[in-house]
């Protein structure tokens, strides 16, 4: 039988890390497998397309690396199992397993010219002069005895989640699907500076969550520019290592939570559902659908879950003079009705626009971080001059300020 064709029925046979087919590079190898037995011009464009993925992914230097990943972060019943904690797994699972990586591991090795010598035209091929790639080696967790490699995978799991949750750490809820974030926001703790009590009444609730301690849903409301949202995704960067993931769902979406909380109640990590900006105008479906997620729905949130919300209101829906003074027979439970989504969320956290002192204080924290060596005296008198000119002082405003001096300073220019 033809090496090649063995190799894609190999590919083929996969069981436990089937789902590795689907994924961009190997989809296109097992094809370019196939078409060894085929027509030149089957085997051509399935060489180029292959050629031309493996550079779109960065992985013409090493095919194997870029393969061997794939089972790296591939969902599946072990990889699931795995992340649980699970250390126990059924013999005949652990088989397939060992079986399926043996198979990647083979195909993943494969030259250039191993596929050129084994298809029927291989001396036409070799004329054309094809644009090769480079082998290389495995992730390291797949170097080694096969028996040790698969420990090693066990142990990535659990560390480090399966699936897409342990290629990426932060998603957004679109058109019915959880996407996942490439390039999310780097804000640490170690940026922002002020309000360390609010702060860390929200540090110490996910720390709870995470060592699956009792923990409320959080809203964190008050003046904009204060640093509600930076907060949360901190708390993202600074526990994702642990297990904690983030999935943005905007408002307007709100209604799809039972559908989000399906595609995540089974997965062995922790999840924090951020939604942004939260206000309401009045009272709406969208309204009532976060009131029963929150607490009296039928769809429960699952216990790897969490809510996080901001809003510059308290209370989250704009109330009016004409709301209170209403023609409504029961006004006072209208007003109660209007009151009870922010009551909902088991902790809240204000933050308000900080004094002048307490505003400098900020900036002279993001000076030291960023290491300006400007005097005292002339950084906070631009600051203040740059809150004046822009609205009002927040730490908002004062980041802004600061990467302004920072780029002054850098060019070699003052304040002024």
């Amino acid at each position: 039988m033809n090496e090649m064709k063995r190799a894609a029925m190999q590919m083929a046979s996969l069981s436990i890390y089937k789902g590795i087919l689907n994924r961009t590079v190997p989809k296109a190898l097992y094809r370019l497998l196939w078409s060894c037995d085929r027509t030149e011009e089957e085997f051509l464009n399935a060489w180029g397309d292959f050629f031309a993925v493996l550079c779109e992914r960065g992985c013409s230097e090493n095919l194997s690396e870029c393969i061997t990943a794939t089972a790296l972060f591939d969902q599946n019943a072990y990889s699931l199992a795995a992340t649980a904690g699970q250390t126990e797994f059924p013999p005949t699972m652990m088989e397939a397993v060992e079986r399926d990586l043996r198979i990647i591991l083979e195909v993943s090795s494969l030259t250039p010219q191993e596929i050129i010598g084994s298809c029927r035209f291989g001396q036409q091929a070799e004329a054309l002069a094809l644009p090769q790639w480079k082998t290389g080696e495995p992730v390291e967790a797949l170097r080694g005895d096969l028996k040790e490699c698969i420990r090693k995978m066990t142990e990535y799991y659990r560390q480090n989640g399966c699936g897409m949750y342990a290629r990426y750490r932060a998603f957004i809820w679109r058109e019915k699907r959880i996407e996942p974030v490439a390039y999310p926001d780097k804000t640490t703790l170690a940026d922002l500076k002020g309000y360390e009590q609010q702060r860390s009444l929200a540090i110490n609730n996910t720390l709870s969550f995470l060592q699956d301690l009792p923990a409320n849903n959080c809203l964190l409301y008050g003046d904009r520019g204060t640093g509600k949202s930076s907060t949360v995704k901190a708390l993202l960067n600074e526990y994702s290592s642990r297990g904690l993931r983030m999935i943005e769902m905007p408002k307007e979406y709100l209604m799809d939570f039972p559908l989000l909380v399906d595609q995540i109640a089974a997965i062995p990590m922790k999840f924090i559902i951020f939604i942004d900006d939260l206000s309401f105008s009045k009272q709406n479906d969208t309204y009532a659908a976060l009131k029963a997620v929150l607490e009296g729905g039928l769809a429960a949130r699952p216990e790897n879950t969490l809510i996080y919300a901001t809003s510059n209101r308290r209370h989250l829906v704009r109330e009016t003079f004409s709301d209170r003074d209403g023609d409504e027979v029961h006004r006072g439970d209208s007003m109660q009705e209007s009151l009870s989504l922010a009551d909902r969320f088991g902790l809240s956290i204000g933050f308000t626009l900080p004094d002048k002192e307490h505003y400098l204080e900020i900036v002279r924290q993001l000076a030291k971080q960023r290491k300006l060596n400007i005097a005292r005296e002339e950084l906070e008198f631009y600051a203040e001059r740059w809150a004046t000119t822009r609205g009002g002082r927040s730490p908002r405003c004062a980041r802004q300020f600061i990467r302004d001096a920072e780029a002054r300073v850098r060019r070699g220019q003052g304040l002024a």
